[in-house]
């Protein structure tokens, strides 16, 4: 590109070889996945209300038990882990306001690095307007920690 003149007649090839740079920087970038779980795409949920609101926290915390009593809305509840393994959306009418409600699976830690679709769970969070982190009483503070670390590691 350096040695190339620029003028009217190159400018179209320059422009294909900066376009073929950049796709080649952006593929660095973001690493590819290493398996079936996909390339980091969010799961395929249509918008609809006025707010979009994430439910995201480690397996079995209760998220999907929040999302029944709320929307009406059936996700199955169990006592064993990952129970949920799509995206369940939920819709509810607050003050004339609806608010569509999304059952994320669970994610685990090392979620930003692609453990257990993790990447596909944050990155459908990120399409919400507010995310909302459901934690299990019981368990200690620091799992509100390892979910925010997880969070901020895709910029969230």
């Amino acid at each position: 590109m350096a040695r190339t003149q620029k003028n009217k007649a190159t400018a179209h090839h320059l422009g294909l070889l900066k376009a073929k740079l950049a796709k080649l920087r952006r593929e660095l970038l973001t690493p590819s996945s290493k398996g079936g779980g996909g390339a980091g795409e969010g799961f395929d949920v249509t918008k609809s209300g006025d707010a979009r609101v994430g439910l995201v926290g480690f397996p079995s915390v209760g998220k999907s038990t929040l999302l029944n009593k709320l929307t009406g809305t059936f996700s199955e509840v169990a006592s064993y882990e990952f129970t949920t393994l799509t995206c369940i959306p939920g819709v509810i009418v607050y003050r004339g306001a609806k608010i569509q409600l999304l059952d994320l699976p669970g994610i685990i830690e090392g979620a930003k690095d692609g453990k257990g679709r993790g990447r596909q769970v944050i990155s459908t969070a990120r399409t919400c307007n507010c995310i909302l982190i459901v934690l299990d009483a019981i368990k200690p503070i620091t799992h509100k920690r390892l979910i925010e670390k997880e969070l901020e590691g895709f910029g969230i």
